[in-house]
């Protein structure tokens, strides 16, 4: 294949396609390009796996660190590990894109490889892997059914006038501002994926999004057919499974009401499989299914019996409005919730809707715990942090325990987004906070069961969130003619329909979205039907919610740590650290706290107990507040030297009581009036000029006495050598770092 490339102006930046020059061994390879952002889409086709009951389709995206210039920060390994989480939920954006185009037929292996060649921080490589995959589709002899275009939106409120303003393609800092970010993967006619991340966002604005995101895309699928017709290669044919469909017409007449009687006991979780194995064992031993073609094996008759089933479920809700449990179409499950069910932990709940249970724990840490990611674009912290676990009891299964699962990563990760919006800011609430969304019980929107269930464990841990979040699943079934959304779908009714389309969000609006379909994409129509049938069972679930618990707990669980925010001058943190360290190690030793100095000038404090922090605490203020002549203070005898004492008047601040400041009559030795340790009352007579703090035990009428107010203070003896060195240390000692300081990093946006 020739090299030929093609370019298209989007949101004022130039998208290129690029194929014939790299990866020749592959089926077909496509360069993407966007700004200095660049990906290489790699296609391998494979064979025919009819022993496969599934389409074996693998997407991976690969992430490397010198696409930013950069090399691993481990001192030892330098090599990228495993993919990161952020890989993970980019490869499954990339996959729920196209996956819905390919022929139910078509059964060959495919894989994708997408390479993050190089990344210039102003253009995500996500959205541009996704329009460089479906180039490479399209112009490949693979039977896909796109092409499609993606592209990220965004929303500022402020611009506008105030009414508001849609961004195409935003920048990372534009996202920043954004109330809004959501992806949308979109055919000419239809919307095929979502995901979306917003700051209660209302479904005006997200339709809004939707709609300018399908003109956009409707540009990007122009762009990529003119590439399809320069270089594109004829399609493979798919042929029907003419074997299939005939023992699906068996099935239909002889076997239909036996698989309709197993709907309602699989809708309830009453059958665990063994009754449907037994079906298929009993119709596979049929002899007019051997008789007919000896090419029938049991795996093709469990697919069409599971054919069969699921199209029975699909008539009924379409023909009658029947769902598998019972329900009316808008109906969501019974609800149940309980707080503080773990004794230990710093905040727990557990959140029940039919037979789908989430249990979810709530963890509280310092600062000094948040996530670390290195990407390619640079280093970034997580101080919220939600994962999900899902194990194989939780379907009545026995399976793998160990690495988490994609699905896994992509659930904890809505869960999380859905959240996010909700988490006070650092200053409010200065902790690192974990959660644990462990599935129990598994029949339908685990995910969502999460986000309710974690808005109970954060108001339960003392987390002031600032309204509780709630998700739903929606559904859909449909035929040519007409379609019906389903609130709160069961398993059955995931498996037997079109969608999966997730929505959490508050009272005041979404939070996050995520959408999955088995069609070939859903209308704007359908998609705002969904979401005013969303919003209802938003507000529905909330209620339950708060009839459990209405608002977060005044105080964090006497588990967790105690944690005190403070902020000090940038020209202070000599003095708080010390030199070598010095002060702030005697802070941590004496207090039983632990101190963090960052270099902005923020301190956080940690420990078990408050004492200890509120010790800690006051230390450090002590050392950073700004002394005035005129205060008086109740100081401790620290040092005695011939010529005077020196007391120590806040913790870790000391001045000097000159001899002659001791009494109103002649003091030969400092040791007649003072001992160490000792109790004395001390004013600030001045801050001289090196800002030394010099103290006077004289007060009212023995200051006329002693004719003080009529003569200077004395100066102190020349400093010695070694300790000009020390002050010369201590005005350095801004710049110190080790454990108890920490680089600061761009935060992770949602």
């Amino acid at each position: 294949m020739k090299k030929t490339s093609l370019s298209l102006e989007l949101a004022g930046k130039t998208l290129t396609l690029q194929s014939g020059e790299l990866a020749h061994q592959a089926t077909i390879s496509v360069l993407g390009r966007l700004g200095d952002t660049m990906v290489l889409v790699t296609i391998v086709e494979g064979k025919i796996r009819e022993d496969l009951g599934y389409f074996p389709l693998g997407v991976e995206y690969i992430e490397r660190l010198y696409a930013g210039g950069r090399i691993k920060g481990s001192r030892w390994v330098k090599r990228e590990g495993r993919p990161s989480d952020d890989s993970v939920l980019t490869a499954r954006l990339i996959d729920r894109s196209i996956r819905p185009l390919f022929p139910k037929e078509y059964k060959n292996e495919v894989q994708i490889i997408v390479t993050v060649l190089s990344v210039d921080g102003e253009n995500e490589p996500d959205v541009l892997s996704i329009i460089a995959t479906s180039a490479a589709l399209a112009i490949s002899k693979i039977p896909w059914n796109g092409p499609i275009g993606a592209i990220r939106m965004g929303f500022v409120k402020e611009k506008n006038n105030g009414k508001g303003e849609l961004l195409v393609n935003p920048s990372p800092s534009e996202l920043g501002l954004s109330e809004l970010d959501i992806v949308a993967s979109q055919t000419k006619e239809k919307t095929v994926m979502l995901e979306a991340g917003a700051r209660q966002a209302s479904e005006e604005i997200v339709l809004s999004a939707i709609k300018k995101a399908h003109e956009e895309n409707n540009k990007i699928i122009a762009f990529i057919e003119e590439f399809r017709e320069k270089v594109g290669a004829k399609k493979n044919v798919v042929s029907a499974d003419t074997l299939l469909a005939e023992i699906v017409s068996k099935i239909e007449k002889s076997y239909k009401q036996e698989l309709i009687s197993f709907i309602s006991s699989r809708a309830t979780k009453e059958s665990n499989g063994g009754e449907f194995d037994s079906l298929i064992d009993k119709i596979f031993g049929e002899e007019q299914m051997q008789a007919s073609n000896s090419a029938v094996d049991k795996k093709i008759v469990a697919k069409a019996v599971e054919h069969v089933f699921f199209k029975s479920i699909r008539e009924d809700i379409l023909k009658t409005e029947k769902r598998p449990d019972g329900r009316k179409i808008d109906e969501v499950r019974p609800i149940d919730g309980q707080v503080s069910i773990l004794p230990r932990t710093h905040g727990s709940a557990l959140f029940q809707r039919g037979d789908t249970q989430a249990l979810t724990v709530v963890t509280l840490g310092s600062p000094r715990l948040e996530q670390l990611i290195e990407s390619a674009e640079g280093e970034e912290s997580k101080r919220y942090i939600h994962h999900y676990s899902m194990p194989p009891y939780s379907v009545g299964e026995t399976g793998r325990i160990g690495v988490p699962s994609r699905r896994e990563i992509g659930h904890g990760a809505l869960a999380e987004r859905a959240l996010l919006p909700v988490i006070p800011k650092q200053e409010k609430f200065p902790y690192t906070i974990r959660v644990v969304s462990e599935i129990l019980s598994s029949n339908g929107s685990t995910s969502m069961a999460s986000v309710c269930g974690s808005t109970l464990a954060l108001m339960d841990a003392g987390v002031p969130i600032n309204k509780p979040v709630t998700g739903i699943a929606m559904g859909m079934v449909s035929d040519e003619s007409k379609y019906i959304i389903l609130t709160d779908i069961l398993g059955l009714e995931d498996f037997a329909g079109d969608m999966d389309f997730k929505v959490a969000g508050t009272e005041g609006g979404i939070t996050a979205i995520q959408l999955d379909v088995k069609i070939p994409g859903l209308t704007l129509v359908q998609i705002a039907e969904t979401l005013e049938r969303a919003k209802a069972a938003r507000l529905f679930i909330l209620e339950k919610i708060k009839s459990v618990l209405a608002v977060s707990r005044a105080r964090v669980s006497q588990f967790a740590p105690k944690i005190e925010l403070l902020h000090i001058p940038v020209e202070k943190i000599g003095e708080v650290i010390g030199p070598g360290g010095r002060v702030i190690r005697s802070i941590i030793a004496e207090t039983g706290a632990t101190v963090d100095v960052e270099d902005d000038g923020t301190v956080t404090v940690s420990g078990t107990t408050e004492e200890s922090v509120a010790k800690a605490v006051e230390w450090v203020k002590g050392l950073t507040r700004e002394v005035k002549a005129g205060e008086e203070f109740e100081g401790t005898v620290k040092r005695i030297l011939p010529f005077g004492a020196f007391v120590e008047i806040l913790p870790g601040k000391e001045g000097m009581v000159h001899v002659s400041q001791m009494s109103t009559g002649f003091v030969k030795n400092p040791e007649d009036v003072v001992k160490i340790g000792q109790k004395v009352k001390v004013r600030v007579a001045e801050i001289d000029e090196q800002d030394r703090i010099n103290l006077s035990m004289l007060f009212g009428p023995k200051i006329s006495e002693a004719g003080q107010e009529r003569r200077p203070l004395p100066n102190r003896p020349p400093t010695h050598p070694l300790s000009m060195q020390l002050r010369r240390e201590r005005a350095g000692a801004g710049n110190w770092r080790g454990k108890t300081s920490r680089p600061r990093f761009r935060k992770v946006r949602y």
